[in-house]
């Protein structure tokens, strides 16, 4: 029928799709400059505005039609047999459907029953929609709603808050840093050897070179040349593609926030994490207060915990663990918690961590930064100054989620080396997610690197955080499994 529709408007010479439209002026101008208008008062002023179709009555000589733009604000405008004369009124009521855009040009007034609107003397279609949009107070499933994003964004106001919220969100984490004199700079997608994580990588090719890419893992391995080459405080806000697996709080791309400052240290750069994420949680909610959409309030102001990883897991255990204790002793304790790991490839440090994963970590509720990490778990940080086997890495929880981790970077060439050999060690012994040897990068640092602290977090876990929505919802277009 639609279709039907639009053959007949451009079979009698008309435009179903226009170029440009007069438009002189917003829903949300309109009810600011006429919001006062009282029942049955009119006004003299003309607009014209255009808007999405999303509630239309006809009946006989007067029409009703609601117009909705696209921050998601609505308007009455009213098709009048006195106004436009008969031929554009039954046109109207033959041409026009639900989810057209529409363009209306009139008077404002508010209608006898005190409803601002525009009452027309023209209308025109702005665009002739021909899929029927999903009846607009009914929920979406959360399938339909990542599958069918653009019908999702038509009908449910919940979803146009949650992106205007990452918008700010995005511009108050680049405001937070280049208030703080950070650069801004992008590193490559494609590289021809990736690294900065643990992680598997996307592979692609280029035809011109002859050689397989890779989608890139992580930012870190560039914005640390950019440190090496004199840019001291530094940062990237960027896709990040890792194909690995895909739930409630993963997904194969995603946005990373990276930042490194020359001079400083894994305390310093916690203390600019907090302010980042205060200052997302006051552009976002309004408040370092937020409401979860499940009704619970976290504060992000105040002072974060600090815990250590080794004290607070030994606490949980009843037990200390110390960077010292034995594989087999940890194993022991892995088996007894029904851990699963496997024996062949396990080490002291990731086993630490799965235990502390298990039994501490989930419960992390409030924020809080959990300190020094084992040696053999973080290739890429300092040694820490005074305790032997740690590292100066720290991860930040919230409600259970790792949401960032922090370094006191390496940046002793020699000792970055052993670590990376080590790394392509074991990735020849088959470990998958073992980091490359990057000799580029290890080159580049050659040059000198000062003491530095670097930083990185998951935008999307970042929202997640403020909101309580999974990491679907967070994501505008995430990937999903095409349905067969």
């Amino acid at each position: 029928m639609r279709r039907s529709k639009r053959a007949a408007i451009l079979d009698r010479g008309e435009e179903a799709y226009p170029a440009v439209l007069p438009i002189t002026t917003t829903v949300a101008a309109v009810r600011d400059q006429f919001g006062h208008l009282e029942a049955g008062q009119e006004t003299d002023t003309k607009v014209g505005l255009a808007g999405r179709v999303v509630f239309i009555r006809n009946t006989g000589k007067l029409c009703f039609v609601t117009l909705q733009d696209g921050p998601g604000n609505r308007l009455q405008a009213m098709i009048s047999l006195a106004e436009v004369g008969p031929e554009r009124l039954e046109r109207f009521k033959t041409d026009v459907d639900l989810g057209d855009h529409l363009f209306v040009h009139g008077r404002v007034i508010a209608s006898k029953r005190g409803e601002l609107s525009v009452l027309a003397d023209s209308w025109t279609l702005a665009a002739k929609a021909l899929r029927p949009l999903p009846v607009l107070h009914s929920e979406l499933s959360d399938e339909s709603r990542v599958r069918d994003r653009p019908a999702d964004l038509i009908v449910r106001p919940a979803a146009r808050q949650i992106a205007r919220q990452r918008v700010a969100l995005i511009s108050s984490v680049r405001r937070t840093l280049t208030d703080r004199g950070f650069s801004e700079i992008e590193t490559p997608i494609l590289q021809t050897i990736y690294g900065g994580a643990t992680a598997r990588p996307f592979t692609t090719d280029i035809n011109a070179f002859g050689i397989e890419l890779y989608m890139r893992i992580a930012t870190e391995l560039f914005l640390k040349r950019a440190v090496v080459g004199g840019i001291d405080k530094v940062f990237e806000i960027g896709r990040i593609f890792r194909n690995e697996g895909v739930d409630s709080s993963h997904a194969p791309e995603f946005t990373s926030l990276e930042v490194y400052e020359a001079y400083g240290d894994y305390n310093t750069i916690a203390d600019l994490t907090q302010q980042i994420v205060v200052d997302a949680a006051l552009a976002v909610a309004g408040s370092t207060q937020v409401t979860l959409n499940d009704g619970q309030v976290y504060d992000f102001g105040g002072e974060w915990r600090r815990i250590s990883l080794y004290g607070s897991l030994s606490e949980a255990l009843g037990e200390e663990i110390t960077p010292s204790t034995p594989l087999d002793r940890l194993g022991e304790i892995a088996a007894a918690r029904e851990v699963v790991y496997d024996p062949a490839t396990a080490t002291h440090g990731g086993l630490v961590e799965e235990l502390f994963e298990e039994l501490v970590g989930h419960k992390l509720h409030e924020p809080t930064f959990v300190m020094d990490f084992p040696v053999e778990t973080s290739p890429l940080t300092r040694d820490h100054r005074s305790e032997a086997g740690l590292a100066e890495k720290w991860d930040l929880y919230v409600r259970g989620m790792e949401l960032g981790t922090g370094y006191s970077e390496l940046v002793d060439p020699v000792i970055q080396r052993q670590r990376l050999e080590a790394q392509a060690l074991a990735r020849a012994a088959g470990d998958p997610e073992a980091m490359t040897l990057d000799g580029d990068f290890l080159a580049a640092l050659e040059y000198g690197m000062p003491p530095s602290g670097g930083m990185g977090m998951g935008m999307d876990r970042l929202l997640m955080a403020l909101t309580g929505l999974g990491i679907r919802e967070t994501i505008l277009f995430p990937l999903v499994k095409p349905q067969t």
